[in-house]
């Protein structure tokens, strides 16, 4: 299991960036994306500091883990200025939060996200088969959620990235231990959003590409 979608009590998480490590560790995840929420006022506060959790716990851990952010409620015309901004400071994974149908996302969001060329749409809601299509020529990844509300949309995420030859993740979006889970939990959530055994395959091995497990090409 690979997971790069979760919160630190440096956004609205419950715990520090080493306990969370540790325990997608005890869980035998292979991988974990810490991106916290973050916007103009926070991404250069928030970023160095999990850039810093990653690398003293990839010393001695054997579990992944990966730096990033997820930009949040960002205006859209600024969200390319400050993905940009966020790999400067060592974010490997930049994330936008995409216009979830839970949320008062802004119109244009999840647009400026893929033009911008972010690694991964974060419950992109009912997102639009053209801006699907520009994923995929971008390569940026929609994802499949695990988390409530979010995930009130997968099978449309899951059937448009399929008809549009865009790339898929699966991520917890956790922000308690409680909402990590598991592999075989993960493929419950991948079946339930319409997903068969090639589509997650191919989910597995982009999740192992931008983990920078090699296992993507």
């Amino acid at each position: 299991m690979i997971d790069l979608h979760t919160h630190t009590l440096f956004s609205d998480g419950v715990l520090i960036p080493s306990e969370l490590i540790r325990r997608a560790e005890a869980l035998g995840l292979r991988a974990i994306g810490l991106t916290d929420h973050a916007d103009m006022s926070t991404l250069a506060f928030v970023v160095p500091r999990i850039v810093r959790a990653c690398e003293e716990n990839n010393a001695v851990r054997r579990v992944r883990a990966v730096p990033g952010i997820e930009l949040t409620h960002v205006p859209p015309s600024l969200i390319g200025r400050y993905a940009a901004e966020a790999r400067s400071l060592g974010a490997r994974l930049v994330v936008v939060h995409g216009e979830s149908p839970v949320e008062p996302v802004e119109p244009g969001t999840n647009r400026a996200a893929i033009e911008a060329g972010v690694d991964i749409l974060a419950h992109p809601g009912l997102v639009r088969p053209d801006d699907a299509r520009l994923a995929a020529e971008k390569g940026v990844s929609l994802e499949i959620s695990a988390r409530r509300g979010h995930s009130l949309a997968n099978g449309h995420v899951a059937a448009t990235a399929r008809a549009c030859g865009a790339r898929l993740v699966l991520n917890t979006d956790a922000h308690a231990p409680s909402d990590l889970i598991d592999g075989a939990f993960a493929r419950v959530v991948a079946r339930g959003a319409g997903l068969d055994e090639g589509d997650c395959r191919a989910l597995e091995a982009n999740m192992e590409r931008l983990a920078g497990l090699g296992g993507g090409g």
